[in-house]
C-alpha cells in the first residue's frame, strides 16, 4: 500500500492525530486526496470543480502551523469537499443548473463554509448535485450522472450524491451536504457512509433556501465521530440566518455515553405502509438487535404517520417554482425535464393549498412530539431499497412517479424538523450498502449521534470497501 492510499483511508480524526505527531503533514493528506480524485473522478463524476492549486497552498499554510504547534481551529489541514449548493467565495456555485451565470461575482461564503475556513479546513472542491437539489438522485443537464462507488451502473442517490461518493472513495474524509427531503441520508445510505440531518436551524444557512424550512445542511463522513466533529464546527452562529438555533453544547463531548437505558422504538415499515425489500429489513433488524445488546430497551412500535406526501409535495413543488420564478422561457427550456414538471405543479398551488400543507406539517410534528414523550429514539430503515440504476429518478418498474415514492422514511422528518441520521448496517445480495435510520425528537441531535457512534464502536456499521471504482 502506498502512502497516498494509506492516507485516503484515514478519518479526519486520524489525520489530525498524525499531523500532531508529525507522522505526515496536511500537504501529504491533501495531495493524496487530490490523487484519489484524479483516479476515480472519470468513473463516478462526484466533483464539479477541484481547486487543486488553492488546496495545496492552504495545506502548506496548515503544515506550517502544525510545525509551529499552532493549529488553527479543529480541522486544520483536513481536506473537505462542499456540495455545489453552498456559496464559496472566489468561485461559482452553479447548483447543477445551466441557468446560473458562472461569471458571478462570487464574494460570499455560506455560513458552514465560513466556519470551515475559520477552523483551517482545506476546501478541495465542490461536489455534484441535481439541478437546485430537487430530487433524490444526482444527475443534471449541467454535470451529468453521478455513480455509486459500489457499482458504477447504480445511482449514488441524491441530492448530495457527489459528497457521498467522494467520502466513500477517500476523496477527502468530510463533506457537507443539504437535506430537504432526505438529500444527505439517501446518498449516504446508498454509498455506505454516515450522514446526519440535524435539527432545523442547528447549522445556519445563507442564502435561505427557496424550499424554506424543509431544507437542512448536514455533515457527511465515514463515521459518526468524524461527523460529530464536523457538526460542532459548522453549527457555529452566523447573523445572516435569523432562524438559526441558539448555540448548543457540542455533540462530541457526549458521543461516548452509549445507549444503555435508552427507550428505542423500532418501526420496520411504518405499520405496514411501506414495502421493504427483505434484505434491507433483515440488515436493519440485525442493527436493532445490536442496540439491544448494547443495553437499549427496544420495542416494536409505529409512530402515527399517515403518508404526508401530498403536503410535502405542495411545499417542495412550490419551492421549486420559487427558485425558477425569475427564469425566462428560453432559460426554462434548459431545465431538467422532471424539474420543469414539478415547477408547473408548484405554480398551480394556491396560498390556501400551501397553508393547508403547513397545517398538515404542524399536525405531523405534534404527533411525533407525543411519540417521543415515550421513546428517546425511533429506528427505521433509511430506505426500503438499495441503490438502483443510475440516470433515472425512480427505479424502473417501480410504478413510482416521483422520487418521494421510494423515500417514505426520509421526507417526513424534514416536515417535522427532527434530527435523523443514517448508519450503514450491511449489504444486500448484490453487495450494495443498506442504511439504518436513527431519529430523535427536535433538538436531540446529541442523542442521535450517541446511538450512531455506539453502532460504529460495536462494529455493526462496518462495510466492505467500495469495489466499483
Amino acid at each position: 500500500m502506498t502512502e497516498s492510499m494509506f492516507l485516503t483511508d484515514l478519518t479526519a480524526r486520524q489525520l489530525l492525530a498524525g499531523y500532531e505527531k508529525g507522522d505526515f503533514s496536511p500537504v501529504d493528506a491533501v495531495r493524496a486526496a487530490l490523487e484519489r480524485i484524479e483516479a476515480v473522478e472519470p468513473l463516478v463524476n462526484a466533483f464539479v470543480r477541484v481547486d487543486a492549486d488553492e488546496a495545496l497552498a492552504a495545506a502548506e499554510d496548515a503544515a506550517g502551523r502544525w510545525h509551529r504547534k499552532e493549529p488553527r481551529g479543529r480541522l486544520d489541514g483536513v481536506p473537505v469537499s462542499v456540495k455545489d449548493i453552498f456559496l464559496q467565495r472566489g468561485g461559482p456555485t452553479l447548483r447543477g443548473s445551466r441557468t446560473v451565470d458562472p461569471a458571478g461575482p462570487w464574494p460570499d461564503d455560506a455560513p458552514a463554509v465560513a466556519r470551515l475556513r475559520e477552523h483551517g479546513a482545506v476546501l478541495i472542491g465542490k461536489t455534484t448535485t441535481p439541478e437546485f437539489g430537487w430530487k433524490g438522485v444526482t444527475d443534471s443537464p449541467l454535470n451529468g450522472v453521478t455513480r455509486n462507488p459500489y457499482d458504477l451502473s447504480r445511482t449514488a442517490g441524491g441530492s448530495s450524491g457527489g459528497s457521498a461518493a467522494a467520502v466513500a472513495l477517500g476523496a477527502g474524509p468530510l463533506s457537507i451536504g443539504t437535506d430537504g427531503g432526505g438529500s444527505v441520508r439517501i446518498p449516504a445510505s446508498f454509498c455506505g457512509i454516515f450522514g446526519l440531518k440535524p435539527t432545523y436551524g442547528r447549522i445556519p444557512l445563507f442564502p435561505s433556501s427557496p424550499f424554506g424550512t424543509l431544507a437542512h445542511a448536514g455533515p457527511m463522513a465515514r463515521d459518526a465521530a468524524d461527523a460529530a466533529l464536523l457538526l460542532d464546527v459548522i453549527s457555529g452562529a452566523d447573523w445572516r440566518d435569523w432562524s438559526q438555533l441558539a448555540p448548543a453544547p457540542g455533540v462530541t463531548a457526549t458521543l461516548s455515553e452509549g445507549v444503555a437505558g435508552l427507550r428505542i422504538a423500532y418501526s420496520p415499515s411504518f405499520g405496514g405502509q411501506v414495502a421493504v425489500r427483505p434484505s434491507v429489513a433483515a440488515a436493519v433488524r440485525r442493527g436493532v438487535g445490536r442496540l439491544a445488546e448494547l443495553g437499549a430497551y427496544i420495542e416494536e412500535a409505529d409512530p402515527d404517520i399517515s403518508d404526508p406526501v401530498e403536503a410535502f409535495h405542495t411545499l417542495w413543488f412550490s419551492g421549486a417554482a420559487r427558485v425558477t420564478q425569475s427564469l425566462g422561457e428560453e432559460q426554462r427550456e434548459l431545465l431538467d425535464p422532471g424539474l420543469r414538471e414539478i415547477v408547473a405543479e408548484g405554480e398551480r398551488a394556491s396560498a390556501l393549498d400551501y397553508l393547508a400543507a403547513v397545517d398538515a406539517r404542524m399536525e405531523l410534528g405534534r404527533r411525533l412530539g407525543r411519540f417521543h414523550e415515550t421513546y428517546d429514539l425511533l429506528v427505521t430503515p433509511t430506505l426500503p431499497i438499495a441503490a438502483f440504476e443510475a440516470g433515472v429518478e425512480t427505479p424502473k418498474g417501480s410504478g413510482h412517479r416521483r422520487w418521494t415514492g421510494w423515500t417514505p422514511f426520509t421526507y417526513p422528518f424534514n416536515l417535522t424538523q427532527q434530527p435523523a441520521a443514517t448508519v450503514p448496517c450491511g449489504v444486500d445480495e448484490d453487495g450494495l450498502p443498506i442504511g439504518l435510520q436513527l431519529i430523535g425528537a427536535r433538538h436531540a441531535d446529541a442523542l442521535v449521534m450517541r446511538a450512531a457512534h455506539a453502532l460504529y464502536e460495536s462494529g455493526a456499521a462496518s462495510l466492505p470497501a467500495p469495489t466499483g471504482a
